[in-house]
């Protein structure tokens, strides 16, 4: 009999899940903290989630696998009292933390006390992504790339998020930073420029830069928040240049040519689902770890989120 998982959250995301977790028929015991989202997430799931609060729920039991779906400033007590627990494994909603020393000190934890701890880059299990990996190893690989985080703010309202989380808010929506440096090895040689603030966000609004991978891939980005834009990646081969833009959807330019053509690739499980949702946690149950950022990585992460918003 498969042990519950808990999902520590009532939120959306935590909903996501949920319905990816029935699906997987996977058992699951719900952990919120107040009322209202209990509610809400009873009305959209028909399950019930046990309020009250993480701590209290730990002083009667601990999960050995656990998901964290908790808002942005609450990730990183409640991975810790998981680890402390006894929780051996554990799905992180990105980014872990916003804080770097915070990063640094699960990795020490969760080795310290053998748990596995993995942050959840859903992009990363795009249908879309999976289906350019397989054309990029049949075109030799990647030569170069850019790409662009510019958000959309009336759509995603940073600015009404806490004060801690909006003053970081490149790492606290890093996907597509994470995503492109993911397929291509993290920077070796790079400069960057940023410029512009908001009051939300005091350190910057503009940010360009560029250099090579340690794989020597050559790159480059340019979003402006200050400006329309959406969050779009390009990836060069030898034979072609697929477009991701945006990133559920996947384009192609062939050599020779200038004409943009879609791709179709099978994609039903990212229409039935959060798209990602349902491979990263699919994959993180039957413990394929192979396409997860780990704690170290997202140490390695932090410090380009940090170069690029110059924080």
């Amino acid at each position: 009999m498969k042990s519950k998982i808990w999902l520590i959250g009532a939120s959306v995301i935590s909903q996501n899940y949920f319905k990816v977790l029935k699906a997987l028929k996977q058992p699951v015991e719900v952990i919120g903290r107040g009322e209202s989202t209990a509610k809400s997430f009873y009305k959209a799931t028909r399950h019930k989630v046990k309020v009250g609060g993480l701590n209290l729920h730990l002083k009667k039991s601990f999960p050995h696998t656990a998901i964290v779906t908790v808002g942005v400033e609450e990730l990183f007590d409640t991975t810790k009292n998981l680890i402390k627990a006894g929780t051996k494994r554990i799905l992180l909603e990105k980014p872990g933390s916003i804080n770097l020393n915070q990063i640094k000190y699960l990795e020490s934890f969760a080795r310290i006390n053998k748990s596995q701890v993995y942050v959840a880059y859903n992009r990363r299990f795009y249908s879309s992504v999976n289906h350019m990996k397989k054309l990029i190893n049949k075109d030799g690989g990647i030569l170069s790339m850019n790409f662009e985080f510019t958000e959309i703010i009336n759509r995603v309202k940073p600015y009404t998020r806490p004060r801690k989380v909006r003053e970081r808010w490149l790492i606290a929506n890093s996907h597509v930073i994470d995503l492109a440096f993911h397929l291509s090895s993290k920077p070796k040689y790079w400069k960057c420029w940023h410029k512009g603030r908001f009051n939300w966000h005091p350190t910057s609004a503009r940010f360009c830069g560029s250099g090579i991978t340690r794989k020597g891939v050559m790159f480059s980005y340019l979003s402006d928040w200050e400006s329309p834009g959406s969050w779009g990646l390009e990836l060069m081969t030898a034979k072609r240049r697929f477009i991701l833009k945006p990133l559920e959807q996947l384009k192609v330019i062939q050599f020779g040519s200038t004409k943009i053509k879609n791709i179709k690739f099978q994609n039903k499980i990212d229409k039935n689902f959060k798209p990602g949702l349902y491979k990263q946690t699919k994959n993180f149950i039957e413990k394929d770890t192979s396409l997860f950022c780990t704690l170290s990585e997202q140490i390695e992460n932090m410090k380009i989120f940090f170069k690029v918003a110059g924080y």
